[in-house]
């Protein structure tokens, strides 16, 4: 295989690549559950109870594997496990589902893809780390692009309250992503990027049931058969791979490179939308997509050689089509 002669870097950047096109998915997986005809339509909270009970199966035999000829743990460690668990994956996803009740999911990605600027920052003010120019050159491209792709839906925004509601939901799961990847670089480290990430994701797992057991009626669990398939689909390739692929990625290039890579995942969800969803593709989205696009290559671009870049133009090309 090709790939087993890559240097490091340059498999963490396609690792990055990869999991930001699976995590863009993730918004058709949901808009095509809630678009699911039935008297009353399945709501968050049940549907992220379903995405993560797919999904913890993969996590409970990969955590057992990755363990099992390794040292327990420590009480740090463990304590780190269960904070950042908490943190990304079930208080990220938590507020993000309740800001999407109050604003429309292009603003929502909007604001919940500041959380690399907010890792950054993390590292910078917490951890000793310097940001470079190519990675703040690379981080207000990437922006300017977020920004023109979804200024209009910002532009026509009605209810002001609820969509300061909303914002700051979506602005708090930024938050709790940005500690989550900015806490997990060291944890993988230290513990393996399997190990580490299967764990965290077993906490986030079982804080999603709990919260599930305690807010939602048995019977919500009942849903029509495609609600099931979405869910699945979301497990596998939204959670799942694109999960794993993210730590192996850290561990390789870095929590800000591949946070930085991640603000592909917008731009990913708007052409999926128009191939999938029938939703209409402006020039104010396709500005913003070359600006991002154009991020992605700086902070990439010492790194990869020609010819994987031709791939990438050619890839980009075909989510343009």
């Amino acid at each position: 295989m090709p790939w087993k002669h890559w240097s490091a870097e340059r498999l963490g950047l396609l690792l990055a690549i990869l999991a930001a096109l699976g995590f863009s998915f993730k918004a058709i997986f949901v808009k095509l559950a809630y678009a699911v005809p039935q008297a009353t339509p399945v709501d968050s909270v049940t549907l992220l109870c379903l995405r993560m009970a797919f999904s913890v199966p993969v996590f409970a035999w990969v955590g057992w594997r990755a363990s099992r000829d390794l040292a327990p743990l420590t009480r740090r460690d463990w304590l780190l496990v269960i904070a950042l668990g908490l943190l990304g994956y079930y208080g990220a996803s938590i507020l993000d589902f309740i800001g999407l009740q109050y604003i429309t999911a292009s603003l929502e990605r909007l604001i919940l893809f500041t959380y690399p600027t907010l890792t950054i920052l993390i590292g910078v003010l917490f951890m000793g780390k310097r940001a470079s120019r190519r990675e703040l050159g690379a981080l207000l491209l990437s922006y300017a692009g977020i920004g023109l792709a979804f200024a209009h839906d910002l532009h026509i925004a009605g209810d002001t309250r609820a969509v300061l509601i909303g914002a700051g939901f979506v602005f708090g799961s930024a938050v709790s992503y940005a500690f989550y990847q900015a806490g997990s670089e060291p944890a993988i480290r230290r513990m393996g990027a399997a190990r580490f990430t299967a764990l965290a994701m077993l906490v986030s797992t079982g804080a999603t049931l709990l919260h599930f057991v305690v807010s939602q009626p048995a019977g919500a669990l009942v849903q029509p058969a495609p609600v099931y398939l979405h869910a699945l689909g979301m497990a596998v390739f939204s959670t799942v791979l694109p999960v794993f692929m993210t730590s192996a990625a850290i561990r390789r290039i870095g929590a800000s490179k591949t946070a930085l890579i991640g603000t592909l995942g917008p731009i990913l969800t708007i052409f999926f939308g128009v191939w999938l969803l029938d939703e209409p593709l402006t020039w104010w989205q396709m500005g913003g997509a070359a600006l991002v696009l154009a991020g992605v290559m700086l902070v990439s671009k010492f790194s990869i050689q020609p010819g994987f870049m031709r791939w990438m133009d050619r890839t980009f090309l075909l989510y343009k089509k």
